[in-house]
C-alpha cells in the first residue's frame, strides 16, 4: 500500500522498475495496476512470486491479503506487506528456506542502488529484526525472514526508498497510527492486535497509536518498520502547499476506505520550523545553588535551552518556573535529571514549534588566536556570533577585557557572512 501510494504520486514506472532492477533480486514479478475503492481510483501493487515459488505464492495469497494489506481511511501507517517472521499471514504453512538479516543486508549492499536507498532499506530491516528478536527471545542473527515474506518485504522496503528518492522527498511526516483490535490466528496460535512485533517497535518510540473498532490487524511489521524509520514526526499535517495526493489500495473490505493516502507538498513558509518538547515545573522550596547546579546538569546532558522565570505560587510564595527545551532523543534523560535533582513531584510536557535559521560553526583565525563563530542564515538574512567559551578563555589567558576579545572575533566573523 505504501509503494502503491508513492507510485500514485506520479513516479515514472519505467524509471522505478529500472532502479529496482539494480537490486538483482530474482524470483518475482511486480504487478502494478489501477483499482477503484468507494469511487476513488488509486494504485494497486502486488509482488507475484515466479518459477518454483509461483504455486506457493498463489496458495498463500489468500491469507496474505487478509492480514497484510490493511489500511485505514485516516491512517498514514504505511501498512505495506509484512515480513513473515511471525508467519501470521502464512498460518499453517511450512517454510524450509529463508533469509536472515545478514543475507538481506548483503543483498542490498552488493546492489547498484544509491547509497541513501541502501541505508534506509537496511535501517528498516534492522528495526524489524530487532523487534522480532526481542519478541521471540532470539539473537538477532537467528531471526529469519521466510522466503515468501522476504521477497515481498525486500521489494516493498527498497521500492519505498527508491520512490522517495525519485520524488525528491526531503522530509516525511505521518498522522498517528491507526490499528485494529482483537486477535488474529497465526502459525504459533492466536496472537493479539497490535501484533507483538509492531507493539515492540512502538515501545519507547513516542509514536502515537489509536485503536479502532476494526477486528483485525491494520499495521504490519513491515509497515511499522517503514514509517518508524521514515517519519520525522507524528501528528497533524504541517503547513504545506499541497502538490498532489496518491492512494495505495488495500486488498480486502475492512468496512471502510481501505487505502493509504500520501500527500506530496512543499513547505508553506520559507522559514524552517521544527517541533521540540517543552518541559516545565514550578519550584518554591529549593535554594539558588541547587537550582544553578540543576541547570548545569540539564545543559550538559543535551538540553537545547534551560531558563528560570520568577513566579508567585499559592500562599503568595515567591517561586521559579523551570523551563527546559529538548528534542525527543534527550527527553527521557532530562526528565530523570529533573526528578532526581529538584523537589518537583511532576513535570508538564508540551510539544512546541520553533522557527530556526540554518546554523553552522566556523573556526576563524584572529590576531588573538582561533575562535569559533556560529553563523546563522535564512534566505538573505545572515548573522554571526562568537562563541563565549573561546572568547572567555582568551580573555583569561591574555588579561584583555572580554568585550575587546569579542570585538576582534566579530570583526573576523563579518568576513564570513559577506
Amino acid at each position: 500500500m505504501t509503494l502503491g501510494a508513492l507510485l500514485d504520486l506520479g513516479v515514472d514506472e519505467k524509471q522505478f522498475r529500472n532502479e529496482l532492477a539494480k537490486l538483482k533480486l530474482k524470483g518475482y514479478r511486480l504487478k502494478i495496476s489501477r483499482s477503484t475503492k468507494n469511487g476513488i481510483v488509486g494504485t494497486d501493487v502486488d509482488v507475484v512470486l515466479t518459477e518454483e515459488q509461483e504455486h506457493h505464492h498463489h496458495h498463500s495469497h489468500h491469507l496474505h491479503s487478509h492480514s497484510h494489506h490493511e489500511g485505514h481511511d485516516h491512517s498514514h501507517s504505511h501498512s505495506s506487506r509484512g515480513v513473515d517472521n511471525h508467519s501470521h499471514h502464512h498460518a499453517g504453512e511450512e517454510h524450509t528456506h529463508g533469509r536472515n538479516l545478514k543475507d538481506i543486508v548483503e543483498l542490498i549492499e552488493s546492489s547498484d542502488l544509491k547509497s541513501k536507498v541502501k541505508e534506509f532499506s537496511k535501517a528498516v530491516f534492522y528495526e524489524i529484526a530487532k523487534a522480532e528478536a526481542k519478541v521471540h527471545d532470539k539473537p538477532l542473527h537467528e531471526v529469519h525472514f521466510h522466503e515468501v515474506g522476504a521477497v515481498d518485504s525486500i521489494v516493498d522496503i527498497v521500492g519505498v526508498a527508491v520512490c522517495l528518492d525519485l520524488l525528491g522527498v526531503n522530509t516525511v511526516y505521518s498522522s498517528p497510527l491507526y490499528d485494529g483490535q482483537g486477535f488474529i490466528n497465526c502459525q504459533h496460535g492466536t496472537i493479539p492486535v497490535p501484533v507483538p512485533a509492531v507493539m515492540e517497535m512502538l515501545a519507547d518510540s513516542n509514536i502515537p497509536l489509536i485503536q479502532t473498532e476494526v477486528k483485525t490487524e491494520l499495521v504490519t511489521p513491515t509497515g511499522m518498520g517503514i514509517i518508524k524509520c521514515l517519519a520525522k514526526g507524528f501528528g497533524k499535517m504541517p503547513a504545506i502547499k499541497i502538490i498532489k495526493a496518491g492512494y495505495g489500495m488495500g486488498k480486502r473490505d475492512t468496512g471502510g476506505f481501505n487505502a493509504l493516502r500520501v500527500v506530496l507538498g512543499e513547505q508553506a513558509s520559507t522559514h524552517q520550523h521544527e517541533d521540540v518538547i517543552l518541559l516545565e515545573t514550578n519550584i518554591d522550596d529549593m535554594s539558588s545553588e541547587l537550582l544553578g547546579y540543576t541547570m548545569e546538569q540539564l545543559l550538559e546532558k543535551g538540553a537545547l535551552d534551560v531558563f528560570y522565570t520568577p513566579i508567585y505560587m499559592k500562599k503568595n510564595r515567591p517561586a521559579v518556573l523551570l523551563s527546559v527545551l529538548t528534542d525527543k532523543k534527550q527527553e527521557k534523560s532530562l526528565v530523570e535529571i529533573l526528578l532526581k535533582e529538584t523537589t518537583t513531584l511532576g513535570i508538564r510536557r508540551t510539544i512546541v514549534s520553533r522557527y530556526c535559521m540554518h546554523r553552522k560553526i566556523h573556526e576563524v583565525e584572529t590576531k588573538l588566536g582561533k575562535i569559533r563563530v556560529k553563523v546563522a542564515q535564512q534566505g538573505d538574512i545572515k548573522k554571526a556570533a562568537a562563541e563565549y567559551e573561546d572568547c572567555a578563555a582568551i580573555a583569561r589567558n591574555t588579561g584583555l577585557p572580554l568585550r575587546k576579545v569579542y570585538e576582534v572575533a566579530q570583526e573576523a566573523a563579518k568576513k564570513i557572512i559577506k
